[in-house]
């Protein structure tokens, strides 16, 4: 049986589990406009590039690519747009302090649909060495070959 979420996920940035190793993972809500919801319910964006900064205490989310909506009109939004991230005062806080003293970086790993809103699960990421990316992807082939090995 599938789990709940998978049916509600829009798109995941497999890039990043790959370039970064992930420390801990946050939910934040997303600031959109009406055509990029219905951009977003046809699942024409691009994550895999994007990453969320901080200006004057407030949380954006950068580089995050939502298509045109196809049957939108002249006010059609920009794809490229910067976009508020929605979470406490007090987590935003935190994560800023994080990210300063530890030189981390926050990357958005999925973006899924919750209760009719549109969420965006963050994760604090230190990036991956080229040994570290080699390393992950033996013990993930490894791995595979154990589970086809105990199928058979």
């Amino acid at each position: 049986m599938k789990n709940k979420e998978n049916n509600n996920e829009i798109v995941k940035n497999k890039k990043a589990l790959f370039n970064y190793e992930l420390i801990e993972t946050f939910e934040a809500g997303i600031s959109l406009v009406g055509t990029e919801v219905k951009s977003l319910r046809e699942k024409s964006v691009n994550i895999t590039e994007s990453y969320a900064t901080f200006k004057s205490g407030e949380l954006f989310i950068v580089n995050l690519h939502i298509s045109g909506y196809s049957f939108g009109n002249i006010n059609n939004h920009d794809p490229l747009r910067i976009r508020k991230l929605l979470m406490k005062k007090r987590e935003i806080k935190r994560l800023h302090g994080k990210v300063k003293e530890q030189g981390l970086t926050l990357v958005p790993i999925r973006l899924y649909f919750s209760r009719g809103k549109i969420k965006v699960e963050l994760a604090l990421a230190r990036g991956k060495n080229l040994h570290d990316k080699r390393s992950t992807a033996r013990e993930k082939s490894l791995d595979r070959e154990m589970e086809r090995y105990v199928k058979n």
